[in-house]
């Protein structure tokens, strides 16, 4: 039995409140509506990045459009433990065929080698970036190597792990936690417990069973906790809390199959709780044992935890602007990580999700973590590797923008309102469909069929200004080139060179496709020039929920401004995938044009403080700075300017 609380005390989990506009009185849909009946705790998760949708069996593709590339509706229905399994499957599978090519095995044999110089069985001789060991001749220019192997090793402080009792019940808070003696008397542990056995599994309130664990740790350590579970249906999940109750980080299939395996590396002495739980069993507030959502799964663990010194090596390579940078690692580390020239941390990866780059891209895939990067600036970069313990072998790509090599040195979008017809496997759909034309949503949003044009031209200029204008007002690149088309005063040029496309129109039930809008890839570097994006418009067009522009219609709203505006920054942030950018953080301080999909749409359509749109106070959306969706996984600050103003360079 599952239990929904309405009131469950302060939710510690980043809680984000969902402030809709005046309901509108556009026609009603005969399709229903598409609002997510979320409870504040399960809101909060969503925001956090803390899976609970039900999951797909172990190696089997999930249910659902792919939650990397699809701008969600509700995203606390996607499979991302189930995603991030599939991709890195697809990802290893692809690797292997393409290291079979000829092109693939020149490119290998014609790779420098080098070899960490950080002497074996010892830390810190290159453990940040100020101390990165520099590969000179490895880079774009004349007569450098493009493509290199790095090859090292990681030497952690060894750990030697103590058995301890399990736990006596009640456990399940920070305030109930059990002291494990680490950081003290110990570096590691290993116990047994039992999700389902205290007052709160299936035999006492339901609420649901959680198991805490007290770590004291030092900066520069790793807190590392697995679980095991070899018999029973337990499908854990790990949490790590500060001491005053914020969600460090979790984890939920890291140690494959349904066990978990969580890292976490400490910026600062302290004490830290971690808690072992069920999937789909959500804590309101970790200092309250019976805040939980209902009893999932359960059953018997094995637990080890650690907190030792971790050894990272860094190595420093020389960018010029516009370089594409390609990381995947194999062996020992479970992370990979690239800074920029501040130092700042840009894309840092624990995963392998390179399938969703196009077939044509060169850029490295199959270790156990892969990551990428788009230079806007020259001089030296950094990228390093952590959290593992041996041997390790980095292959390292760079490569130029394709457009620079093509003729006509020009990418054109081109924006279809006039429906299609059109294959959409490419998105992980049913094949091939037909899809409404864009004037068939207008009476929707109250708008009359003989001002069509004027909204097609007002999409045309915000998609302009959000593509085009702001990244050549940026003056990141003099040389980027774009230019953007429309069916209403343009041919279809879908199929010439560079020519990418973007379908205004259609719905889910249509496209067979569960989302507002999708890409057919995210392709840093922009190495396939002619691919497809849809920006779906019945869950646009509904007459109410947060991902409506109903909701924020009212009778003071400027309709075709606003809708014009909704409309160009959603097929902006589609537009965005294909020309490189991961999806940003929709919770975040900071409101960006490749926010995810969820809760805060009225962010993503530029909604100002009085929550109408279409008003005078409505906000200016763009592309820029922003940290990486909690959800899918990777950690740092994405320039999402950057990366589209970088990869469309002639």
């Amino acid at each position: 039995m599952r239990r929904s609380i309405a009131t469950a005390g302060a939710v510690l989990l980043g809680l984000v409140t969902l402030t809709p506009g005046v309901a509108s009185a556009a026609p009603a849909n005969p399709a229903g509506g598409h609002d997510a009946a979320l409870t504040a705790v399960e809101k909060a998760a969503v925001a956090q990045g803390v899976p609970f949708a039900p999951k797909a069996k172990p190696g089997a593709k999930p249910k659902g459009a792919n939650p990397y590339l699809a701008n969600l509706a509700d995203p606390s229905k996607a499979d991302y433990s189930g995603w991030k399994t599939y991709l890195a499957k697809q990802a290893a599978a692809k690797a292997t065929a393409k290291l079979k090519t000829k092109a693939g095995e020149a490119a290998a044999a014609a790779s420098v080698i080098f070899d960490e110089d950080e002497f074996d069985g010892t830390r810190g001789g290159n453990d940040t970036p100020a101390f990165a060991q520099r590969l000179r001749g490895f880079g774009t220019g004349e007569g450098q190597a493009s493509s290199a192997r790095v090859i090292g090793q990681l030497d952690p402080e060894a750990v030697t792990s103590t058995a301890i009792p399990a736990n006596a019940e009640d456990d399940g808070d920070i305030n109930l936690a059990k002291d494990t003696g680490i950081g003290a008397t110990r570096s590691g542990v290993t116990t047994t417990g039992t999700i389902g056995d205290g007052p709160h599994g299936s035999l006492g309130d339901e609420t649901g069973d959680f198991d805490f664990y007290k770590v004291t740790a030092s900066a520069g350590d790793v807190i590392s906790a697995q679980t095991a579970t070899p018999t029973g249906a337990l499908d854990t999940l790990l949490y790590l809390y500060a001491a005053d109750g914020t969600l460090l980080t979790q984890n939920d299939d890291g140690a494959g199959n349904f066990d978990s395996l969580l890292k976490y590396s400490v910026p600062a002495d302290g004490t830290f709780f971690l808690s072992v739980a069920s999937y789909g069993n959500l804590q309101a507030d970790p200092f309250d044992s019976g805040s939980g959502d209902g009893v999932t799964s359960e059953g018997a663990y094995n637990l080890s935890v650690t907190a030792s010194q971790d050894d990272v090596d860094f190595f420093s390579v020389n960018l010029k602007k516009g370089d594409v940078l390609g990381l995947s690692v194999t062996g020992s580390p479970a992370y990979i990580t690239v800074y920029d020239t501040a130092p700042k941390e840009v894309h840092g990866s624990n995963q392998d999700a390179s399938f969703i780059y196009p077939p044509s891209s060169p850029l490295p895939g199959g270790g156990n973590a892969v990551t990428d990067y788009v230079a806007t600036q020259n001089g030296w970069h950094f990228f390093g590797v952590s959290t593992g313990s041996g041997r390790y072998d980095i292959t390292a790509d760079l490569f130029r923008p394709v457009l620079e090599g093509n003729t006509p040195p020009v990418q054109r979008l081109f924006l279809d309102f006039d429906g299609a017809r059109v294959n959409t496997a490419i998105f992980g759909g049913p094949g091939t469909v037909n899809l409404s034309p864009f004037a068939a949503f207008l009476s929707r949003w109250g708008i009359p069929r003989a001002q069509e044009d004027e909204l097609i031209d007002a999409i045309t200029a915000s998609v302009e200004e959000n593509i085009r204008q702001d990244l050549i007002d940026s003056g990141l690149n003099n040389r980027f080139r774009l230019q953007v088309t429309n069916s209403k005063d343009n041919p279809d040029t879908f199929g010439k060179p560079n020519v990418s496309r973007i379908i205004i129109g259609g719905t889910i039930d249509e496209s067979g496709i569960s989302t507002i809008g999708i890409a057919q890839s995210i392709d840093p570097g922009n190495f396939d020039t002619q691919e497809t994006a849809l920006v779906l418009l019945d869950v646009l067009s509904d007459p109410s929920g947060p991902a409506s522009l109903n909701t924020y219609l009212t009778p003071v709203s400027d309709r075709i401004a606003f809708v014009a505006q909704g409309i160009g920054n959603v097929t902006a942030h589609e537009a965005g995938h294909f020309f490189g950018n991961f999806h940003t953080d929709n919770a975040s301080a900071a409101v960006n044009l490749q926010d995810s999909g969820g809760a805060n749409f009225q962010n993503l359509f530029g909604v100002g403080p009085d929550g109408i749109g279409g008003t005078a106070d409505d906000a200016d959306v763009d592309f820029g700075e922003d940290v990486f969706s909690p959800a899918e996984g990777f950690i740092g600050t994405e320039d999402t300017l950057g990366r589209v103003a970088f990869g469309i360079t002639s």
